[in-house]
């Protein structure tokens, strides 16, 4: 289990593929907010969990899904 205080604002998140997914505006609980304004997030928050974190290192936030499955199943903040 990953430490959430390890996940930090701004940090730029990945998938288990080394892309860009997008960048951390702030946790929430048990998930993630992405920043709105990132093309990779298109310009909408998302939510993603912070179960799919595998590690964080200096400047990463790396998922063990890949890019396109945390696209595919992150949830859009109304």
């Amino acid at each position: 289990m990953i430490d959430a205080s390890q996940i930090r604002e701004h940090l730029e998140v990945v998938g288990s593929d080394d892309k860009h997914v997008g960048k951390v505006d702030k946790v929430l609980g048990t998930d993630i907010e992405l920043a709105k304004f990132d093309l990779g997030s298109g310009f909408k928050h998302h939510l993603i969990p912070t179960s799919w974190v595998d590690f964080v290192d200096d400047d990463k936030v790396h998922l063990s899904v890949t890019a396109d499955a945390a696209k595919a199943a992150w949830r859009e903040k109304h």
